[in-house]
């Protein structure tokens, strides 16, 4: 069962490294202003099937700039235009030889301060909450939920969702029901993220930071593998 259970954790961390190397190229060569959100993501979808052999993404593609990025995951707000000073954030779960990933980054057009304030911000909150959670993998979803939100609101942010992650495996991986708290990082869920699933193996997760300025109404976006380094 060990070496199965590294197996898993190698495919998926190779599945996250390769869906690092996809968004390098994305910021690289696609994300610029003056293109609609959907272009993009019709581009990036393209972008994956060429490059990466990516043939299916096991939930929707998100691309939301300015003002959408405040809205929520299950939205599907008006395709808006990227502007040359704006902010965006990308978020996809593509699959890569049966083997999910599920990554979203921040990037930001133009030299307003405070959108590169809020950009810098996401990924060392991602790794002081990460830090909790390997001091005490036995606490609960719920718990976990709350330390992130307690930690934006320390960084001087609102926490902009009502769940900071959810399980990842191979696809497709255990469904999620709504009704399921279980299998996400979220308020209600008062098992211990260091469960086995119903295959045996042990659950892994992704952990989301989600960040709101409100005064300025814009957000930010993190997600990668919490559970796998």
């Amino acid at each position: 069962m060990e070496a199965k259970e590294a197996k898993r954790a190698a495919f998926l961390l190779d599945a996250q490294n390769k869906a690092i190397r996809l968004f390098e190229e994305i910021e690289r060569t696609l994300v610029r202003p003056g293109i609609s959100e959907k272009t993009l993501s019709d581009e990036i979808h393209k972008l994956g099937a060429e490059r990466y052999g990516v043939r299916t993404h096991w939930h929707k593609r998100v691309v939301r700039s300015g003002p959408n990025t405040l809205r929520p995951y299950a939205d599907n707000p008006p395709d808006r235009i990227i502007d040359p000073d704006d902010i965006l954030i990308v978020d996809l779960g593509p699959v890569f030889e049966e083997w999910e990933a599920d990554f979203g980054r921040t990037f930001v057009l133009g030299d307003d301060p405070h959108k590169k304030t809020l950009r810098d911000a996401l990924q060392p909150i991602w790794e002081i909450v990460k830090s909790k959670f390997r001091e005490n993998p036995d606490m609960t979803g719920e718990e976990l939920y709350d330390i992130a939100c307690g930690i934006a609101r320390e960084h001087g942010f609102q926490f902009g969702a009502h769940i900071a992650g959810h399980i990842v495996g191979d696809f497709p991986h255990e469904r999620i029901p709504k009704d399921q708290t279980t299998l996400y990082i979220t308020k209600g869920n008062n098992s211990t993220m260091n469960c086995t699933g119903p295959d045996g193996f042990k659950r892994h997760w992704i952990l989301e930071i989600h960040l709101h300025d409100t005064a300025r109404q814009i957000g930010g976006f993190t997600e990668q593998l919490l559970t796998v380094d």
